[in-house]
C-alpha cells in the first residue's frame, strides 16, 4: 500500500501541472470571447473536464498521504450537522438518515474539509449499496482502545479516541471484497460507475489525521465502518466560513518566479505580468542564483516549485533569504513532500499553494504573503 501509494503521489505531481497548464489557460481564453460565442461553449467543457481530473488527483493525493492538511480543533457533531442537508440530497428519499450523536463528545484534531471528504464518500457508498432504499445510521461516541487491542492491530496505538461509525442495512461484502476495499482502482461498481478511489481516499485521509479506520460487514446485512481519531483535549473552535472570492489584487513588485515545467512557468509567468508586477523567470536553480545576484536589490518575492532537479525550492529559499533576509517565499507544488511539511502539515512560516490553481488564487496567496509581516 506504501508503494503504491508513493506512485499516486508522482502521478499526481506531474498530471497537477498539466492541469495547471489547462485550467490557467482555459481561463485565460474565456476572458478574450463572448459568452455567446460557440468557441466559449468548447472552453467551458475543456474546464469542467480539467475540474474533474483535479478531483481524481485529490484523491489520489488523499490516499497517498501527500496532502496539505489544515487540522482544527472541532467538534465531530458539528461537521455531521453541518453536513446534514447536503447528505440528505445525496442519498435520495428512499433512504432513511438517522443519526445517534454523543452530548458530550471528546474534541478532535483533523482537517474539517478532509473530515467532511470521510463522511460524504462513505454516505455514497452506503447508497450504493441499497439501491431498493434502507437506512444510514451516522454514531458517535467516545472510545478508549487498550494496550491489548493495540498489541493485536498494526499502526494502532492506545489511548483515548472518538469513534465515528457509519453503518448501512445494504447488500454488504464478503470476506474477499473486504480484503480490497481500500486498494487504489478496485472497485465493484460497474463500468462508468466508480473510480476505485472513494474508499482509498477514506483511508488516506484518516491515517494522515493520525486515526484508525476498521470495517465489518456480513452478505445481505449490511455494512459499519468505524472510524477512530484520536481525542483532543482542547476547546473545539467553531468553523468559519470560507470568504467571497473577491476581485484579484494586483501589485508592482518584482518577483523570481522558478519552475522547471517550462508550460507551468509560461503561464505563471503570464498571469504575474497581467496581475502587474515585474517577473523575472528562470527553469533552473543555476539561472535562478543568477538572476537573483543581478537584480538582488529589486526583488521582493521568490515563487518556486518545491520539487526541482538537483536542488529542492526549500534549499534554494534558504541560501537566496541568507543573502537577503527581507525576501519573501511563496512555494508552490503538485504535491506536498519533507522540504515543507512534516506528515503534510505544513511547517510554521511556510507559505504554499496547491497546484492546479488560478489567477485569483495566485493574486491572493501573492499579496497575502507580501503583505504579510516577518516573524522570525
Amino acid at each position: 500500500m506504501e508503494a503504491v501509494g508513493k506512485l499516486a503521489g508522482g502521478v499526481a505531481h506531474d498530471f497537477n501541472n498539466l492541469l495547471t497548464v489547462i485550467q490557467g489557460y482555459s481561463e485565460m481564453a474565456l476572458e478574450c470571447c463572448q459568452p455567446e460565442e460557440t468557441i466559449h461553449h468548447y472552453l467551458e467543457e475543456i474546464k469542467k473536464a480539467a475540474s474533474r481530473a483535479e478531483s481524481i488527483t485529490r484523491q489520489m493525493l488523499a490516499f497517498s498521504r501527500r496532502q496539505i492538511i489544515q487540522p482544527q480543533v472541532l467538534d465531530v457533531n458539528s461537521i455531521i450537522l453541518n453536513l446534514g442537508k447536503m447528505l440528505n440530497r445525496l442519498i435520495g428519499e428512499n433512504i432513511e438518515m438517522r443519526t445517534l450523536l454523543n452530548k458530550k463528545l471528546n474534541p478532535v484534531k483533523v482537517d474539517p474539509n478532509q473530515l467532511e471528504q470521510v463522511i460524504i464518500n462513505l454516505a455514497i457508498n452506503a447508497r450504493d449499496a441499497m439501491p431498493h432504499g434502507g437506512t444510514i445510521t451516522l454514531e458517535t461516541r467516545n472510545a478508549v482502545i487498550h494496550d491489548q487491542y493495540a498489541q493485536q492491530h498494526i499502526g494502532v496505538s492506545p489511548g483515548e479516541y472518538v469513534l465515528l461509525s457509519i453503518s448501512d442495512t445494504g447488500c454488504g461484502m464478503d470476506k474477499d471484497t473486504q480484503t480490497h476495499i481500500f486498494e487504489p482502482f478496485y472497485t465493484t461498481k460497474g463500468k462508468g460507475e466508480g473510480t476505485g478511489l472513494g474508499l482509498p481516499m477514506v483511508y488516506g485521509i484518516v491515517k494522515q489525521n493520525k486515526g484508525n479506520i476498521t470495517v465489518y460487514s456480513e452478505v445481505g446485512k449490511g455494512s459499519v465502518f468505524n472510524i477512530y481519531f484520536p481525542a483532543f483535549h482542547d476547546e473545539a473552535k467553531p468553523l468559519q466560513s470560507p470568504e467571497k472570492i473577491q476581485t484579484p489584487p494586483h501589485g508592482s513588485e518584482t518577483i523570481l518566479l522558478v519552475e522547471d515545467e517550462t508550460s507551468v512557468l509560461h503561464l505563471v509567468e503570464q498571469i504575474l505580468r497581467d496581475l502587474g508586477y515585474s517577473v523575472l523567470c528562470a527553469d533552473t536553480i543555476e539561472k535562478a542564483r543568477q538572476l537573483f545576484e543581478t537584480h538582488q536589490n529589486d526583488i521582493a518575492l521568490l515563487l518556486t516549485d518545491v520539487i526541482m532537479p538537483r536542488l529542492s525550492g526549500r534549499r534554494l529559499a534558504e541560501q537566496l533569504a541568507g543573502k537577503k533576509p527581507s525576501l519573501k517565499v511563496l512555494f508552490m507544488s503538485g504535491y506536498t513532500d519533507d522540504n515543507i511539511v512534516r506528515h503534510g502539515v505544513l511547517e510554521k512560516g511556510i507559505a504554499f499553494i496547491q497546484k492546479p490553481f488560478n489567477a485569483v488564487d495566485v493574486a491572493l496567496k501573492i499579496r497575502a504573503v507580501l503583505d504579510s509581516k516577518r516573524t522570525d
